[in-house]
C-alpha cells in the first residue's frame, strides 16, 4: 500500500528517502496546528502541485450560478484561499539556483518527526564546478503559539569558498500571475474524467486587496482585505542570520511580495544559519492595521524568549499530547508509523482551531474548498472527546456560533428550529447540489449526537446548560416539523420523507434508516436535557426558555415522535432496508464494473446510480455502530452481510466503519483488511486524490476503529463498556481514554483486558456484561476466554441474490459500463 523504498518504516517519523515534488508528498508532509497550515512544498518555491498556505476560516465568497434556479437554493459559495506564502527561502550558489531538476544530488532525506512536530530536510549536492554543499532546513508551526511558524535553514559549502545568496520571501500566490485560469469568476480544477466535485473552486479575479505593507530592518509586513468576504489577513516575517562569514542584506517590499536577500561570501566549511519567524493573524472584520500590530506583538515575544524556546515548547506540547492520545500496537512498526501519522493529523487539524470548525482536509490542501461537514461530529469528535476534551468543546462551540444562520436556513426550508449547513465555512449553506447536500438533514442529529457523547463522557453539564442545550432544542424542533404522523391515534407512526442519508448514491428518499435512528436519538436527547435542566437547575432552564422560546409542551411532543418513529425492517429478508424503497431497486453488478469506471460518481450520471442498490459508503452499517444498543447481534450480522457487498468504498468515510462492524460481528480478517484500507488511504494514495489534502475524517475513523473496533469500547447511554476483538496477529493493543476527568490506559491481549486509572477517581465499567472497577493503583484485569464467533471469508453478492430469489424479488443488474459524461454538480467525499 505504500512504497517502503521511498517511505521507510519508523514508528515515530514519516521519512522520505528520495526526492519527490508530487502532490501526495506535499500533503503528507504538511505541518499545521488547526489555525495555520503549510503544505509540504520545498523551500525553493518552484514546481508544485499546489503551493498551499492555509488559515482556518480564511475564505472568499462567490455567487453560485445554478443552471436552473429555485427557491431556497444556496446562493453564495465559499472557498478557502491561500494566505501569503512564507515558505520560500531560495538558495543560489555561484548565482546558480538550487534546482532538483538539474543538480547532482548525493544525499537526500526528509522527515516529519511526530514527537517534535518539526519537518526536516537534509540535502547534499555538488555544483557543476565541483563545490559540495550541505543543507538542512526545518519547518515548524507552533501548537503552543497558534499564530507562529518558524523556518530555519543551515547551509555549508564544504570544500570551497563560494558566493551564496539566500532569498527569503513573502509571496501572495493567491493572486499570482498564471496561478488560475478559466472562467472570469469561478472554475473547477478537473481530473481525468473532466471534472471532480471533490476539488476546490478556483477564483480567477483578484481576491486579496493590498492594504498595508512595509519593511523595517529585517522585518517584512503584508496585509490584505479579501475582496468579497470582507475578511482581513496580515503576515509579518522576521529574520535572524548567524554566520562568521561576511554578508550583506537588502530588502524589497511591494503589495504582493516582500524579499529579504542575504548575500554571503561563504568560506569553506563555515556554516550559514537563517531563522525566519512568521506570524499570521486573520479576522472577519478587524482592520488590517490592527492585525499587523498583533503580528508585531507575536514576533516581539519571540525576540524576548528566543527561537529555541518555540522548538522546546513544541516538544513539550507533543509530549503531553502523546501521553494522553497514543495508541500502540506491539510488533507492527509499519502499522504503528501510520497510526501515529493519522493521530498527528488530527492534532494538526483540530488542536488550535479554537472555535472554528475542522475542515474536511484540515489545512493540508484545498480539497472540498476548506469546508466543514458532518465529518467533525461523527469521525473527529470521538478522538477529541476521549483524549483532549477541550478541543471537542471548542469544535462544538463552532456549531453554537452557527445557530443564528442555521435558524434562518430552517425557516427558509419551512421548518422550525435550526438546520445546520451541509457544507460551510462561515455558517451559511454552500452546497449547490441539494440532493446530496441540504437533503442530508441527518447533520442535525450528528451534531446533537456529538454533543451528547461529549457531555456523557466528560460530565461537562455547565457547557450543556450555558450553550449546548440550545443545539439540542433547535435540532429537535426541526425533526418535529420535518416529520409527519401516519395512521390512527392508536397505531400511528412518525415518518421522515425526502431526505438523504450518509450514502450519497441514494438521495432524497423516504424513511432513511440512519436518519430516522439518529433523529430518534436527537429527540430523546433534547427531551432529557430539557427535563433535567428544569428539575436540577431552574435558573439555567429559565435562561434556556428565554433564549429559545421553549414551550412547555415541546418536550412531550418530542418524546411521542421519538417513540413512534418508523424504523424500516424487512421480515422477508430479515434486514433493515436502507430506506422505504431501497429493496425495490435492482442490484448493481459491482463485480462486473471495471476498475477504470470507479469511483462511480466520476463516470455515471446520478440518475443512473440512484436507480440501483449500490452504496458510496456505509449507511445502515454506520447506524448499527453509533446506535448499536438498539440492534440485536443477529440484526447486526444480517445487515452487515447484506450491505457490505453493495458498498463500493468510493468514500474514504466507509472503510473505517466497515472495519468496526466487521470486528463486532466476527469477520476478523475482513476487519483487519478494511482497517488497513483506511489507515493507508493517504499515505498510500488509495483514492488517487491525496494530493488535494489529508482525509481528516478517515484519520479520526482510524482511532475509532482501533478503540471501538478492535478495542471494543462503547459508551451507550453513558455506560462505559469493553468487548475487544483483536486481530489474530496483534499480540497487544494499548490505548488511552479520558472518562469524567479520569485518565485510563486500556491494554488488550488475546487472553486478557487490563484497565488502569492513571489519574483521577475510580471508574466503573463492564467487560462483556460483567461489572468491573478500576482505580489508581488497582487495575482491573479481566480474562478473555472467548471473543465470540470468528467468521472467515466475506459477504458476497451471491448471498443477496439467494435471499432476494427466495423473496421473489427481481434481480436484474443491468448496469452500463461506459460513462454518460454528464457531470454531477456536487458530491461529497471521495
Amino acid at each position: 500500500m505504500i512504497d517502503r523504498d521511498r517511505y521507510p518504516v519508523d514508528p515515530w517519523r514519516l521519512i522520505e528517502a528520495r526526492y519527490d515534488e508530487g502532490g501526495v508528498s506535499e500533503t503528507i508532509f504538511a505541518v499545521g496546528n488547526g489555525y495555520l497550515g503549510l503544505r509540504g512544498n520545498h523551500i525553493e518555491g518552484r514546481g508544485a502541485h499546489e503551493h498551499g498556505t492555509f488559515i482556518n476560516g480564511l475564505h472568499e465568497t462567490w455567487p453560485i450560478r445554478h443552471a436552473e434556479q429555485a427557491y431556497g437554493f444556496a446562493e453564495v459559495g465559499q472557498t478557502i484561499i491561500n494566505a501569503p506564502d512564507a515558505k520560500v527561502m531560495r538558495v543560489y550558489i555561484d548565482d546558480e539556483p538550487l534546482s532538483f531538476d538539474e543538480m547532482e544530488v548525493h544525499e537526500y532525506s526528509r522527515s516529519l518527526d511526530m514527537r517534535t512536530g518539526v519537518l526536516e530536510r537534509n540535502v547534499v549536492w555538488v555544483t557543476p564546478s565541483g563545490k559540495r554543499v550541505r543543507m538542512r532546513d526545518e519547518r515548524m508551526v507552533s501548537f503552543d503559539e497558534r499564530h507562529l511558524a518558524v523556518l530555519r535553514l543551515e547551509l555549508t559549502v564544504e570544500n570551497a569558498d563560494a558566493p551564496v545568496t539566500i532569498s527569503c520571501q513573502l509571496l501572495n500566490r493567491q493572486d499570482g500571475a498564471g496561478i488560475y485560469a478559466g472562467d472570469p469568476m469561478v472554475s473547477r480544477t478537473t481530473g481525468a474524467a473532466g471534472f471532480d466535485p471533490r476539488k476546490a473552486e478556483k477564483i480567477s479575479e483578484r481576491v486579496l486587496l493590498p492594504v498595508e505593507y512595509w519593511q523595517d530592518g529585517l522585518r517584512s509586513a503584508l496585509s490584505y482585505r479579501v475582496a468579497d468576504s470582507g475578511m482581513t489577513v496580515a503576515v509579518l516575517a522576521d529574520h535572524i542570520i548567524e554566520t562568521e562569514n561576511d554578508y550583506s542584506a537588502r530588502s524589497l517590499v511591494e503589495p504582493d511580495i516582500a524579499k529579504n536577500v542575504f548575500r554571503v561570501q561563504a568560506k569553506a566549511g563555515v556554516p550559514i544559519r537563517i531563522s525566519k519567524i512568521v506570524s499570521y493573524h486573520t479576522s472577519r472584520g478587524v482592520p488590517p492595521r490592527e492585525l499587523v500590530d498583533r503580528c508585531r506583538r507575536s514576533l516581539d515575544r519571540v525576540g524576548v524568549e528566543g527561537v529555541d524556546a518555540l522548538f522546546e515548547g513544541q516538544r513539550e506540547w507533543l509530549r503531553a499530547f502523546w501521553d494522553r492520545s497514543d495508541v500502540r500496537i506491539a510488533g507492527h512498526d509499519d502499522l504503528q508509523q501510520a497510526i501515529r501519522w493519522c493521530l498527528f493529523q488530527l492534532a494538526q487539524a483540530a488542536a488550535r482551531a479554537d472555535g472554528n470548525g475542522v475542515p474536511a482536509k484540515g489545512l493540508t490542501g484545498s480539497g472540498y474548498s476548506g469546508h466543514y461537514f458532518w465529518d467533525t461530529e461523527i469521525y473527529v469528535l470521538p478522538f477529541l472527546t476521549y483524549t483532549s476534551p477541550q478541543w471537542a468543546k471548542n469544535a462544538l462551540r463552532a456549531r453554537v456560533m452557527m445557530l443564528p444562520a442555521a435558524r434562518r436556513r430552517a425557516a427558509q426550508l419551512n421548518e422550525a428550529g435550526a438546520l445546520f449547513p451541509w457544507r460551510t465555512i462561515n455558517g451559511e449553506e454552500a452546497s449547490a447540489y441539494y440532493a446530496a447536500g441540504t437533503a442530508q438533514y441527518h447533520i442535525n442529529a450528528d451534531v446533537s449526537f456529538a454533543l451528547g457523547k461529549y457531555v456523557l463522557a466528560t460530565g461537562d453539564r455547565d457547557f450543556l446548560r450555558r450553550e449546548g442545550a440550545d443545539i439540542a432544542v433547535e435540532t429537535a424542533r426541526l425533526w418535529a416539523t420535518l416529520g409527519f404522523w401516519r395512521g390512527t391515534n392508536g397505531d400511528s407512526t412518525f415518518h421522515i420523507h425526502g431526505v438523504t442519508g450518509p450514502d450519497e448514491y441514494t438521495t432524497v428518499v423516504n424513511d432513511n434508516l440512519f436518519t430516522n435512528v439518529m433523529a430518534r436519538y436527537n429527540l430523546r436527547f433534547a427531551a432529557r436535557v430539557v427535563q433535567e435542566m428544569a428539575a436540577d437547575d431552574p435558573p439555567a432552564y429559565a435562561a434556556l426558555v428565554d433564549r429559545t422560546g421553549l414551550d412547555a409542551g415541546e418536550r412531550e411532543a418530542w418524546m411521542r415522535a421519538a417513540e413512534a418513529i418508523h424504523i424500516p425492517y424487512s421480515d422477508a429478508l430479515g434486514i433493515h432496508p436502507q430506506d422505504a424503497f431501497f429493496l425495490e431497486r435492482e442490484v448493481w453488478d459491482l463485480e462486473g464494473t471495471p476498475a477504470s469506471m470507479r469511483p462511480l460518481l466520476l463516470h455515471y450520471h446520478p440518475l443512473v446510480i440512484y436507480r440501483f442498490q449500490v452504496l458510496k459508503q456505509a449507511d445502515v452499517v454506520l447506524a448499527l455502530f453509533l446506535q448499536g444498543n438498539h440492534f440485536t447481534d443477529e440484526e447486526k450480522l444480517a445487515d452487515f452481510d447484506y450491505y457490505d457487498p453493495l458498498t463500493t468504498g468510493d468514500s474514504t468515510l466507509s472503510a473505517v466503519v466497515q472495519s468496526i462492524m466487521a470486528a463486532e460481528v466476527g469477520y476478523q480478517d475482513l476487519a483487519r483488511e478494511y482497517f488497513e484500507q483506511g489507515l493507508f488511504v493517504d499515505l498510500g494514495d488509495l483514492h488517487s486524490n491525496a494530493a488535494d489534502g489529508v482525509h481528516v475524517a478517515s484519520t479520526g475513523g482510524i482511532w475509532t476503529a482501533l478503540v471501538s473496533g478492535f478495542g471494543g469500547m462503547r459508551d451507550h447511554d453513558g455506560a462505559l463498556s469493553f468487548d475487544p476483538r483483536l486481530p489474530a496477529d496483534w499480540p497487544e493493543l494499548t490505548y488511552l481514554l479520558q472518562w469524567h476527568g479520569s485518565r485510563l490506559q486500556v491494554t488488550v491481549t488475546a487472553d486478557a483486558l487490563r484497565v488502569e486509572v492513571r489519574e483521577g477517581e475510580p471508574v466503573m465499567f463492564t467487560v462483556r456484561g460483567a461489572a468491573q472497577r478500576a482505580s489508581v493503583g488497582e487495575a482491573a484485569i479481566v480474562a478473555l476466554a472467548d471473543q465470540g464467533p470468528v467468521r472467515h471469508g466475506r459477504p458476497t453478492l451471491r448471498q443477496i441474490e439467494d435471499a432476494r430469489r427466495d423473496d421473489g424479488t427481481r434481480l436484474s443488474a443491468s448496469v452500463p459500463v461506459t460513462s454518460t459524461s454528464i457531470p454531477i454538480i456536487e458530491a461529497y467525499e471521495d
